[in-house]
């Protein structure tokens, strides 16, 4: 039950993490478009496996945003990569 909070945690930095990146000019634009991609294929009503199957349906949008994230983030060059995470970082635990 202690992973919950955790994994919250990450959550709200991948986020930040993402939201840097597509503010970022020095960001390159397929790590953009992988974001984008991301937050479209969750919020698309049209999945892999439709989201009324109680656990699986979030499961599958969970799987696709986090490996175009994980895309997206490669992408990028390393030092501004670390920038960002940092950032993200930062920013997260302000927050809360």
């Amino acid at each position: 039950m202690l992973k919950f909070p955790l994994l919250l945690l990450r959550l709200r930095n991948e986020l930040w993490f993402a939201w840097k990146l597509l503010r970022d000019r020095r960001s390159p634009w397929a790590a953009k478009v992988a974001v984008v991609a991301a937050v479209a294929y969750v919020l698309c009503p049209v999945d892999f496996v439709f989201d009324w199957f109680p656990v699986l349906g979030w499961l599958d949008d969970a799987v696709v945003a986090m490996l175009l994230l994980k895309l997206a983030s490669r992408l990028l060059p390393a030092p501004l990569r670390e920038t960002l995470r940092a950032e993200a970082a930062r920013r997260a635990s302000l927050q809360g």
